[in-house]
């Protein structure tokens, strides 16, 4: 296994993590190999290069400049060592995120701004953390998923790239997760078309979420209503909704922006399923037989697997789209985990591996924070990097901001900063620091350095990731000074609330 660096500068991609095309395991050859993963943002070349010196000629469509469309991929509770291309002893099969891991940048200190799913999702959205947005918990139960949620006057990007001097069309397709009232909805908060769920986890065939149908349709003419597609898999129901929404749009040549949170591989819920089903992973048959399994093995760890792999096809019938509409090249593609992966003793659900980091999901470990993710954009993004800068999820909405030429909120702190130099030209991270905090779970990471603590009541400890990335030797004690300075940079962060 390879621990990915921290701190370290932009470098090649290491040739024992380079996917090897002919070597990759042959799920779909509907696929053309030369797919990769979705997006993350795309920009007019006037404006794009006050920021970042540009490594090719600008995009066009006709005869006219054009601002690059944007496609945001999440995947749920991935874990950071489950990729092939982050850890070459996994057991999964997933050729298409490896594949572009090769044509795009690797991502080794890229961070979600929470490691929970409805808080990230909002960190994302809105460019704020969740101290200045206000939703700094899991939504809980029907109440909590279909009540307002995140406050209905924070600015979200679609809403941003909706104002851009050439506007583009938006749309969600999968799990939205942060308010489902009236006027908390996708169609309500910017985007024009949503197809997903409001909840945060939903039964892959049924669509239900503790007894209630949770499936919806909706364009902002129109009504969000129930969808009813009784045995259709969850994943490719997204997917497809994505692949008609980027084809219609790329026809049209107008801009788009198409944010695709899939639910998978989020772990079963037992209040999901039906009387008598089992609460195990749900995958496709063919899914289980790329690992020469059956549908009823009884593995978690097997299941799991066969999970990932059907989310690794659907978003490589993704990125074939964006080749099939000609608009690859013309797509800026960021894929994230939208936490780490869960390591919380449950049998059967805990089966995600974040390799090498510690812990998981729901802790402020780098097992919760620090996430696998991706970028793509040819042309502009050097094929075959790893980027090793740190920077984190708020950030992708001032990229797609700045790639658009829209105008950010005015009467708001964002926290996020453009990541674009640190993408096409290798430039260091602009943020001095990273500040983190769910429940009593609080940590900084600041140059090298990190301070960690479970409980308020706990004294700090002091990690150096540029050599200790598992977080396994404590330096408190030997460097009560850094712990110090890193703590008056912790209370900075509070007193800005």
């Amino acid at each position: 296994m390879h621990p990915a660096a921290a701190g370290q500068a932009r470098t090649a991609i290491r040739p024992e993590c380079r996917p090897t095309l002919e070597s990759e395991p042959v799920i779909d050859d509907r696929f053309p190999s030369r797919t990769c993963l979705v997006v993350l943002l795309a920009a007019l070349h006037g404006v794009f290069a006050r920021d970042v010196q540009l490594r090719a000629a600008p995009q066009t469509r006709g005869d006219a400049t054009a601002p690059a469309n944007i496609l945001i991929i999440t995947a749920d509770n991935l874990g950071y060592g489950d990729l092939p291309c982050y850890n070459p002893d996994s057991s999964i099969k997933a050729p298409h995120l490896d594949r572009l891991a090769a044509q795009g940048a690797r991502l080794t200190s890229f961070y979600t701004a929470s490691p929970t799913c409805t808080v990230s999702r909002a960190c994302l959205l809105t460019g704020r953390i969740a101290q200045r947005h206000g939703l700094t918990k899991q939504l809980p139960g029907v109440a909590g998923n279909y009540g307002v949620g995140l406050d209905q006057g924070e600015i979200l990007m679609p809403r941003i790239l909706n104002a851009a001097p050439t506007p583009y069309a938006t749309g969600c397709f999968g799990k939205w997760n942060i308010g489902f009232a009236k006027g908390s909805r996708p169609i309500e908060r910017g985007f024009d078309e949503f197809t997903g769920h409001a909840s945060g986890n939903l039964d892959y065939y049924h669509h239900n979420y503790r007894e209630k149908h949770d499936l919806y349709k909706g364009t902002r003419d129109g009504a969000t209503k129930e969808l009813h597609r009784e045995g259709e898999y969850s994943t490719d129901i997204f997917a497809d909704a994505a692949i008609e929404f980027i084809q219609r749009h790329s026809k049209a040549g107008k801009p788009w922006f198409c944010y695709l949170p899939f639910n998978a591989p989020h772990f079963p819920t037992a209040g999901n399923k039906r009387p008598g089903q089992p609460n195990i992973y749900q995958a496709p048959d063919w899914a289980f037989k790329a690992y020469g399994l059956s549908s009823d093995e009884t593995d978690p760890k097997k299941r799991y697997n066969a999970v990932v792999t059907a989310l690794d096809r659907a978003i490589g019938r993704v990125l074939a789209a964006l080749d099939g509409a000609g608009t690859a090249k013309d797509t800026l593609v960021f894929f994230m985990s939208d936490n780490g992966g869960f390591r919380l003793g449950r049998k059967g659900l805990d089966v995600g591996i974040n390799t090498p980091l510690r812990h998981g999901g729901v802790t402020c470990w780098e097992g919760g924070l620090r996430v696998a993710a991706m970028a793509r954009w040819p042309g502009h993004i050097q094929a075959g990097t790893v980027v090793s800068e740190p920077f984190w999820s708020p950030d992708l909405l001032i990229a797609s901001a700045k790639l658009a030429g829209a105008e950010l909120p005015s009467d708001v702190v964002l926290d996020g900063k453009n990541p674009l130099p640190i993408l096409a030209e290798g430039a260091r991270s602009p943020h001095e620091s990273f500040f983190f905090k769910y429940g009593k779970h609080a940590a900084l990471r600041m140059g090298d350095w990190k301070i960690v603590r479970e409980n308020p009541d706990q004294p700090w400890q002091l990690f150096n990731l540029a050599d200790d990335l598992p977080e396994s030797r404590n330096l408190a004690d030997k460097q009560p000074l850094r712990v110090t300075e890193l703590e008056a940079e912790f209370s900075k962060w509070q007193q800005s609330f």
